[in-house]
């Protein structure tokens, strides 16, 4: 782990640093904003890609290196394992830039990684903020272990902007693309039509209501979910008995939208474009719930998390002026603490690097 600390606190310097050196220019519907220094952000972002890219283990690590140094990637295999895109990418590295599964995972982080701060850096208020979630929350461990759906969620995350400009063709050819590395990215497109509602309307008491509902029947729900999936790719999945997302867990993805509802005139007015990442994190909120009745589903909400890395940059601004260093101070020691309790308490991590060594 004590790498993985390290990167905690390059990434979480350069951002501030990005921040204290930023300029400020007009933009999203505001009269000014703080445009963080490139170059800074830079270093947030090679660290993570480093730390991730040089990586031996952790998780379905070494699945990935293995399958990628021992198989042979024809077509008729490439298509039997059902994500296209990711079959492709490995025989474009494998074929004409190296067979060592190394540069597979550093090509993967260097995109996954890219492709976020992008999109962080454009609507994050405090982008420092957003990048700490990032590794505290679990995103970036997830992106290390869940190689195929985080690289197809960075790229639907690069959606946003068509979501916000309402541009649904768009919209749409990027989460179909992204769809090749992990068929799961096609949840995002009837998603479209629902967080494009004015956030905490009629439509959102629904998704809280359908949260507790499939909570309460749960086992009807799964019967009739895992019937519509049997004949497809992840059919599987209901042999899974792995037991529930952790409590705590639900807790720390409630609580930034339920101060984001307390302040949700003041977060209105700051950035017009809230209403969709309000919803869209509201949606991960609710897959999140049900999945404290079966892990699986808590795969399907790493989709919405990264919106909620874009809202909780925004939660220190809903308060007082003179409140807004205690809260900042306030959401840094509370994910800190989540990240000790879940990487070293509840999952034990070690991070382990053929060419990083502590």
């Amino acid at each position: 782990m004590t790498l993985l600390w390290i990167n905690l606190v390059v990434v979480f310097l350069f951002s501030v640093s990005a921040r204290y050196f930023a300029k400020t220019v007009p933009d999203m519907g505001r009269s000014a904003y703080l445009k963080p220094n490139k170059l800074l952000v830079f270093g947030a972002c090679l660290s993570l890609i480093l730390i991730s890219g040089l990586r031996s283990g952790i998780g379905d690590t070494y699945n990935y290196r293995n399958i990628f140094e021992t198989k042979d990637f024809t077509w008729e295999y490439i298509t039997s394992e059902g994500d296209i895109g990711f079959g492709l990418l490995q025989v474009l590295i494998k074929n004409y830039i190296s067979e060592d599964s190394q540069v597979l995972l550093i090509i993967t982080a260097l995109v996954t990684n890219v492709l976020i701060i992008m999109v962080l850096y454009k609507y994050s208020r405090l982008l420092e903020l957003s990048l700490y979630v990032y590794i505290t929350g679990g995103l970036f461990l997830i992106s290390m272990n869940g190689i195929r759906q985080l690289l197809a969620a960075a790229i639907a995350f690069t959606a946003i902007k068509f979501l916000m400009s309402g541009h649904f063709l768009k919209y749409a050819l990027i989460v179909m693309f992204a769809s090749f590395f992990h068929k799961s990215a096609l949840i995002l497109l009837p998603m479209y039509f629902l967080v494009r509602l004015k956030a905490w309307s009629k439509a959102t008491i629904a998704l809280i209501i359908f949260s507790v509902v499939v909570v309460i029947g749960y086992e009807q729900f799964s019967a009739l979910l895992f019937t519509a999936l049997e004949d497809s790719q992840y059919s599987a999945y209901d042999e899974f008995a792995e037991g529930g997302a952790n409590i705590i867990r639900v807790a720390v993805e409630a609580s930034p939208l339920f101060v984001a509802f307390l302040g949700r005139k003041k977060l209105k007015h700051l950035f017009r474009h809230s209403d969709f990442v309000v919803n869209m994190a509201l949606v991960g909120l609710v897959f999140m719930v049900i999945s404290t009745q079966e892990w699986i589903f808590a795969r399907v909400s790493i989709y919405f998390q990264l919106y909620q890395l874009i809202l909780i940059s925004w939660i220190p601004k809903l308060f007082r002026s003179k409140d807004q260093k205690l809260i900042y101070l306030l959401l840094i020691v509370s994910y800190f603490m989540f990240y000790y309790y879940e990487s070293v308490v509840t999952l034990n991590i070690e991070y382990i690097s053929e060419f990083l060594t502590w």
